[in-house]
């Protein structure tokens, strides 16, 4: 019996660490920094993207095709917003449409970012998922369809959903890096007159 507790042991410490490499620390990029040859992604066009499969997988990473085309998943408690507490905005890193807003955003233990409202009606789109033997509510990307994530109905109020999203379709910017960028831009266009 002590045998057998033991590899049930090495087991799941094999297991947390193979997780815990996956989610590494230190300054992200977004995927529109990492990745210059995405020519749709946007933060600021709110046009219809309608490519093939195989347009988005030349112009995505891999790990964000996995998931915005390939209707992944990444393991909880792994990604780099699950926890995330700065204040700013998540944009999708397909395509670089706004999502949601930190002020939305909240701890629900499921170990996945959970907001409970996206910034528009049109910055998201829902089908049913009737996958895994689940009945389910998909969320896409309003301009791109990529795979968000679910919806569920226990989130908090004031509107008793929780988008449960993963990581790795999300791109963030910092609200203080946001407003150092809108006065840098500022002041160019200033000396320009």
């Amino acid at each position: 019996m002590p045998r057998k507790i033991h590899l049930l042991l090495l087991l799941i410490c094999g297991l947390m660490f193979a997780n815990c490499s996956y989610s590494q620390k230190g300054k992200k990029k977004t995927h529109m920094e990492e990745d210059k040859k995405n020519p749709v992604y946007s933060r600021s066009d709110s046009s219809k993207v309608n490519l093939s499969e195989a347009e988005w997988k030349k112009i995505l990473p891999k790990d964000v095709y996995e998931i915005a085309r390939g209707k992944g998943t990444e393991w909880a408690f792994t990604g780099k917003y699950w926890n995330n507490k700065e204040v700013g905005t998540y944009y999708c890193a397909a395509c670089g449409n706004p999502l949601f807003v930190s002020d939305t955003k909240f701890e629900s233990g499921c170990g996945w970012p959970s907001f409970y409202e996206p910034i528009s009606k049109s910055s998201v789109i829902y089908a049913p998922d009737n996958t895994h033997g689940m009945q389910r509510t998909e969320v896409m990307c309003g301009r791109c369809k990529a795979h968000l994530g679910h919806v569920f109905d226990d989130g908090p109020p004031p509107t008793g959903l929780r988008y449960c999203i993963n990581s790795v379709i999300l791109d963030f910017e910092k609200a203080k890096d946001a407003e150092k960028k809108y006065n840098d831009d500022k002041e160019k266009n200033k000396d320009k007159e």
